[in-house]
């Protein structure tokens, strides 16, 4: 080993590598930080100066599969590379690296820039072919044991998860007996607000919905935490949305062993790094799933049907198949509408001044730049008022029955929340006798712990009443349960279902759930009549029927004249004015599209419109303004010129029509002496050509 230092070796600094995977085996496993440590009294040994020896130990708890996060090994390669380095020292060649290619990327260099690498079994040369043989083989080695040492781990973990036997943390509302069996939460009030957050969601369809009504009722839910001081111990807090997420698409609540719900993932940064991220595995690829493992808060078709309620109330993805949760909104039809065109959801659109107008469209073809017009629109009214008609013919005969239902589930609901909350109160009586019997067995005259101790218990004592006034708040804001009087009274409202229906108490949410329980969707279909269409409607039980009906024009096509109505004022113009026509109109009791009697101005618009001609009224002797102007030889202007002084007498049968021209002997002497003694008429005339 000495033979192969040479004096341009220890005329250069030697590097001690020091390395370690994770920070547990650098804070339990203090032997080998010892050992590596230990090196630096090797290399003087060897004939290195103390200050020619630089410990590299930055790299301590960072894994060795890669470069990446491993700037002291960064720092020795460049060195190494730059010719600073004589040697280097390790334990083994996986404290350099893991990974083949760092290893043999540190040999090519150390054997181009002439530096040794020592470990505990000797001294290596990367430039002889021996001893980069050998080095080459230890690299391979130190990756294969990193292989076999995770395939044994993963293998024995894999078969004992395989049992249903591998332990891990358990959500809350479950852990584990004696004998390391899952069982239920042996805490009453863990386990009724753990049934309370399923049986709220049943209710709502919404997770959304159970955060607000937990708050609403001012209800905490708990959460166990593992490690540290508080290993074990519930916590109770506000509900959040993530947690309710986290528990419906949680399998072990169905009573299910799963294994593999989340698996890793490697990929390539875009520095070329590698790196590992932990993904949400699909059903399918669950490694192991063991149904009916434990008891459960719910079934496991319960399960199935959660998730599938969760997917359809995304509203960041392509819904194509499934609606939403009924939401605000004066659509009643929203989300069980299908384009009987494409087989897509039909949306909604509310349009109008705060969306007094909504409307039902498809619009994935121009959404997807296929066309520009959408697939197919159509009114929520004329969709709504016909399906409406139809759901109450169904349920009128069912109406006392459901009613009867109503009253016990909302009596279950009080009930259930009434129960979480004495729970709470019989919780918090027990921390203040446990608070009382420790202030009681401590010695008194040790004022140091009963001081403590007595503070504890008065901060209980307050905190009991406290949630006692909280529950007396919360019930006096509650509906009171109805005696068997009120229920008879409300029963017998229940014959007029319509009138509960169309009620300004009864919100739109409340009627979109109520159709969404008996209707499973509605295939919308516009038959090549453009003015008629089809609804295929699909019950929840499985039955179908059609309910044609007619769409009404369009609003420009509501107000169009009929041609009824046109040939009629086209006869009428051959011989009246517009004003004739309008009084004539009038006198029949004939009103215009818009319901108005009618006016000289909406004649004359119908004419010009349809191009329909005025009448023609001309009596014999009379004459046009052409006709004056060339009887005269003078030009048409002349003519209005005289019209316009009253100079002749003119008529017209109507506004903007033609000017009727009556001349006697007497004006026609005027007029022609007129323009002959007119000295402007007769320069203008012997300056024409």
């Amino acid at each position: 080993m000495i033979s192969k230092i040479r004096g341009s070796h220890t005329e250069k600094p030697a590097y001690i590598y020091i390395r370690q995977s994770t920070m547990a085996q650098v804070r339990h496993h203090q032997e080998s930080t010892e050992r590596q440590y230990a090196l630096k009294e090797k290399a003087l040994q060897m004939g290195w100066a103390e200050g020619m020896i630089r410990v590299l130990d930055g790299d301590l708890g960072v894994s060795g599969t890669q470069i990446a996060g491993r700037n002291d090994f960064k720092i020795l390669v460049a060195d190494v590379s730059m010719r600073k380095v004589g040697a280097v020292f390790s334990l083994e060649a996986s404290r350099l690296a893991r990974s083949c290619t760092d290893w043999h990327r540190l040999l090519e260099l150390c054997a181009f820039t002439n530096t040794l690498i020592i470990d505990e079994d000797g001294c290596y040369d990367p430039a002889d072919f021996n001893d980069q043989l050998l080095l080459g083989l230890k690299g391979t080695m130190s990756q294969a044991e990193l292989h076999f040492l995770r395939g044994r781990l993963q293998g024995g973990r894999l078969n004992k998860a395989r049992k249903g036997e591998l332990r891990s943390p358990l959500p809350v509302g479950f852990v584990y007996d004696e004998v390391g069996r899952t069982v239920l939460d042996s805490d009453a009030e863990v386990r009724h607000v753990v049934q309370m957050l399923f049986d709220k969601f049943r209710e709502t369809g919404s997770s959304y919905a159970v955060v607000h009504a937990f708050s609403r009722e001012g209800l905490q839910f708990p959460k166990r935490a593992y490690g540290g001081a508080w290993d074990g111990k519930l916590i109770w807090g506000r509900l959040s949305e993530s947690r309710v997420l986290g528990m419906l698409k949680n399998p072990a609540y169905a009573g299910a062993y799963v294994h593999g719900r989340y698996q890793t993932v490697k990929e390539i940064a875009p520095d070329g790094t590698f790196f590992s991220r932990i993904t949400k595995a699909p059903m399918e690829s669950w490694v192991v799933l063991i149904r009916d493992h434990h008891e459960g808060y719910i079934s496991w078709e319960t399960f199935m049907q959660n998730r599938e309620r969760l997917e359809q109330n995304r509203t960041n993805g392509e819904q194509m198949l499934f609606g939403g949760p009924a939401r605000e909104g004066l659509a009643l039809l929203q989300g069980l509408l299908i384009c009987g065109h494409c087989g897509r959801r039909l949306t909604v659109r509310y349009k109008g001044n705060g969306g007094l107008y909504p409307v039902y469209e498809c619009n994935w073809r121009r959404r997807e730049g296929l066309s520009t017009h959408s697939c197919m629109h159509v009114r929520c009214d004329l969709v709504d008022r016909p399906v409406v008609a139809r759901l109450l013919e169904v349920v009128e005969p069912k109406q006392i029955e459901i009613a009867i239902q109503a009253f016990e589930e909302l009596e279950r609901r009080e009930n259930g929340v009434d129960n979480q909350w004495r729970m709470k109160i019989q919780r918090a009586a027990y921390e203040v006798d446990l608070a009382q019997r420790r202030y009681e067995n401590v010695d008194p005259s040790n004022r140091l712990v009963a001081t403590t101790l007595e503070r504890q218990w008065n901060d209980t004592l307050a905190k009991a009443e406290q949630v006692k006034r909280e529950f007396a708040t919360h019930r006096s804001n509650k509906q009171i349960t109805p005696t068997a009087e009120q229920k008879n009274d409300l029963l017998s409202l229940t014959k007029n279902f319509r009138s509960v229906w169309k009620a300004s108490t009864t919100q739109a949410k409340d009627r979109k759930r109520i159709l969404r329980l008996l209707l499973k969707d509605i295939t919308v279909e516009k038959l090549p009549d453009a003015k008629r269409a089809v609804f295929h409607l699909r019950w929840q039980g499985g039955a179908c029927e059609d309910i044609p009906i007619s769409i009404p024009p369009i609003y420009s096509d509501q107000i169009r004249y009929p041609d009824k109505m046109i040939d009629k004022v086209k006869l009428l113009s051959k011989d009246l004015s517009d004003h004739q026509i309008a009084l004539e109109l009038n006198k029949e009791g004939v009103l215009s599209a818009t319901g108005k009697r009618f006016t000289p101005s909406m004649i004359k618009w119908i004419r010009y419109k349809h191009q329909i001609p005025g009448p023609v009224l001309r009596l014999p002797e009379e004459l046009t303004v052409q006709q004056v102007a060339t009887k005269f030889a003078v030009s048409p202007n002349v003519v209005y010129y005289w019209i316009e002084r009253n100079v002749v007498a003119a008529r017209r049968s109507n506004g903007g029509a033609q000017y009727w021209i009556r001349l006697n002997s007497q004006k026609e002497e005027e007029l022609a002496h007129w323009v002959k003694h007119s000295v402007r008429l007769q320069c203008k005339r012997n300056m024409d050509p």
